[in-house]
């Protein structure tokens, strides 16, 4: 193969904001951005489309750009014979989902980076995920030559055909319909059946690797466990978090987790990290410290959150998109360390250190190196060397800051300083429920930040813009974006009583019916009415290590519905779940946040309205408690909202009453007393 090319005069694609887009930018590769140029010059010539999908922290992104990308002789081929175009799946998930459904129409493995051949239409006709270069040479010659041929017509007819399946109805298409079944809880039970059948119960998570931390199955679990009393619901999660915060997939120097750990025992993470999975994840140890009281999940949280503001956080209050896996050239240089390199760090602490993250002279990786992880607690690690468990504690926060300093010293893994709406809403939501379960002021100082950046930057009059970068919006957002802002808005409203949030919530909310409603059936729309129509309009029904944007606004409307009482509402998210329920039943694994709403469904949701002078107090009691099943609303004065009308502070005493479907239980005035009623309505085995 041809030699890397020397330095290259730039192509189009550095005039872009997107740091996937500018990675590329002095490629030898013409490449475009997705766009009327690049779709028009197709159109024109008659060229095919290569369409090549990543994103700045995929490791395998960065591999095929050095070997096939950087190389004058491929990139001949790509510029003669195609039109090139390059997409950062981040910003535009649209096109990724369109045609990463294309691969898996033609019985192809999905992943990144994603090269998909389009026709002058952008119907796509073949395709697959990384190429070594030979491959990828071969694969460009072949497809040119058969394309400029009287093959042409083939391929055409079978790009008809699989745009024919992309449009197809995605309920359909995996056997959903209306289910003519209540919620029932002998169904909930099977369902509970069928994703424990997933579980690896020897080492935490679901079976087999590569292991993602999919916090949308363990918060599924934690309400199960709050709302029925499930315990091997409780068991399965617990064991699951502790395996990711000892393993290497959490940065036992630096707090966070990478994206996922390539080993069935969360030891090789691959390591880059992503704001949704952190966003996530601190309201998943959240949740589990209010049903536990575990101090190591406030540690996960705490070091989390430290590590979010330190990294990830923008001077302007927003939070960059990730952190590379890579740092000069090698994957996880920036996090493993040789024993060499933790005797400069802490020298005569070295051995101890050593052996709390099992780090050895040969090392546990590759090349020597060790990725520091944990085997058991503390309180066990002190029994063996004859120590208290306080004074490890104590030694361990000592060793994390040291190997914190002499970490940075080196050169850091590339940033991805893009800022994405949907991703600052899970990490806004992350912070919120972070500050109701353990009530820090800057935990909400740090939420309030990113919601006043999120107004003043990601506003599109009534609507959102997707992302943002060098002061500037470029792309209209989507249904995930709404969905989970919403979400975050909605949940910054019960930590705090401002009412600006709430009402801006149903602002979105009302945009959300209008733009992405589809008039035939109850799911809505990925992208907006007003924005680019590709291919095929599809909609996200499935959960994955983010929530389905249907899934999410099924919530959303559920207790949006009942805080701002829109019967309509609460009636579409029941709707919504309907479509899809005998699916989740059979498939949870997939629909885990579907499998919430059902679980929510089966036991009545508590308006939860606090009134009085002490009301931020009784507030700030009560959200200490896992409360999956309530919502909360309160004023220390009076309201105008549907469940403070007409409610008053009994004798000047702060006041809860708790009610279920417009009937109310006796007003209270402690939390106790509320908690009783609230848990008295609860489902039990």
């Amino acid at each position: 193969m041809a030699t890397p090319a020397s330095a290259s005069q730039p192509n189009r694609l550095v005039h872009e904001s997107s740091p996937y887009l500018l990675q590329h930018a002095y490629n030898p590769v013409d490449w475009y951005p997705w766009g009327e140029e690049a779709l028009r010059r197709a159109q024109t010539e008659q060229k095919p489309i290569l369409v090549s999908i990543g994103y700045a922290a995929c490791h395998w992104c960065h591999v095929m750009e050095r070997e096939s990308f950087e190389h004058e002789q491929i990139a001949q081929v790509m510029n003669e014979r195609f039109v090139c175009i390059k997409v950062d799946r981040e910003e535009r998930p649209d096109i990724d989902q369109v045609y990463m459904d294309a691969i898996h129409a033609m019985g192809l493995g999905g992943g990144w980076p994603l090269n998909v051949f389009l026709t002058p239409e952008t119907k796509p006709f073949y395709g697959g995920t990384y190429f070594p270069p030979r491959n990828w040479f071969e694969l460009l010659q072949q497809i040119a030559n058969a394309y400029g041929s009287e093959h042409r017509a083939e391929l055409d007819q079978s790009a008809e055909e699989f745009a024919r399946v992309l449009r197809a109805n995605d309920l359909e298409k995996y056997g959903a319909k209306t289910s003519a079944k209540p919620v029932a809880r002998q169904e909930f039970q099977t369902l509970l059946r069928n994703l424990v059948k997933r579980f690896d119960t020897k080492l935490g998570g679901t079976k087999k690797a590569p292991k993602f931390s999919m916090p949308v199955i363990w918060r599924f679990l934690l309400r199960a466990h709050a709302l029925t009393g499930n315990n091997a619901a409780l068991q399965q999660t617990n064991l699951t978090l502790q395996e990711i915060a000892w393993g290497g997939i959490y940065d036992q120097v630096g707090g966070g987790v990478a994206r996922y750990s390539v080993d069935e025992e969360w030891l090789v993470p691959h390591f880059e990290k992503m704001l949704y999975d952190n966003g996530q994840l601190i309201s998943l140890y959240a949740e589990a410290y209010q049903l536990t009281q575990d101090e190591q999940w406030r540690e996960v949280v705490q070091q989390t959150v430290e590590f979010v503001h330190r990294e990830l956080m923008s001077p302007e209050g927003g939070f960059y998109s990730s952190l590379d896996a890579d740092s000069e050239g090698e994957e996880g240089k920036f996090y493993v360390f040789s024993l060499e390199q933790l005797r400069e760090a802490l020298g005569d602490e070295a051995p101890l250190a050593a052996d709390y993250y099992n780090c050895t002279a040969g090392g546990n990786w590759e090349h020597g190196n060790n990725i520091l992880h944990r085997r058991y607690s503390d309180a066990a690690f002190a029994e063996v060397h004859q120590l208290t468990s306080g004074v490890v504690a104590d030694l361990a926060a000592g060793w994390r800051r040291k190997l914190l300093e002499y970490r940075n010293q080196r050169v850091r893994p590339g940033l991805d300083d893009k800022i994405l709406t949907g991703w600052n809403a899970l990490m806004l939501r992350g912070l919120v429920d972070a500050y109701r379960t353990f009530h820090k002021p800057q935990y909400l100082e740090l939420a309030l930040q990113n919601a006043e950046f999120i107004e003043q930057n990601l506003r599109r009059g009534r609507g959102l813009w997707r992302n943002y970068k060098n002061g500037r919006a470029t792309i209209i957002a989507f249904l995930e974006d709404y969905a989970l802002l919403i979400d975050a808005y909605t949940a910054l409203y019960e930590a705090t009583f401002a009412e600006r949030w709430l009402q801006r919530a149903r602002e979105l909310t009302e945009y959300v019916l209008e733009h992405f409603a589809d008039e035939i059936e109850s799911h809505l729309f990925y992208t907006d009415s007003t924005g680019e129509a590709l291919i095929a309009r599809k909609k996200e029904l499935f959960d994955n290590v983010i929530p389905s944007s249907n899934s999410v606004m099924a919530h959303n409307l559920l207790r949006l519905g009942t805080l701002l009482d829109v019967p309509a509402w609460r009636g579409r998210a029941a709707a919504m779940l309907a479509l899809v329920q005998d699916l989740a039943v059979k498939e949870p694994q997939h629909l885990c946040n579907w499998a919430s709403l059902y679980l929510s469904q089966l036991a009545p949701l508590a308006e939860v309205a606090i009134v009085g002078p002490d009301a931020e107090l009784f507030r700030r009691e009560l959200s200490r408690h896992n409360l999956p099943n309530a919502v909360l609303t309160g004023s220390s004065t009076t309201s105008e909202l549907p469940l403070l009308l007409n409610r008053h502070a009994a004798d000047g005493n702060t006041t809860i009453y708790v009610c279920y479907n417009y009937t109310c239980q006796q007003p209270v005035h402690s939390v106790a007393e509320a908690l009783a009623q609230i848990h008295a309505a609860a489902l039990r085995e």
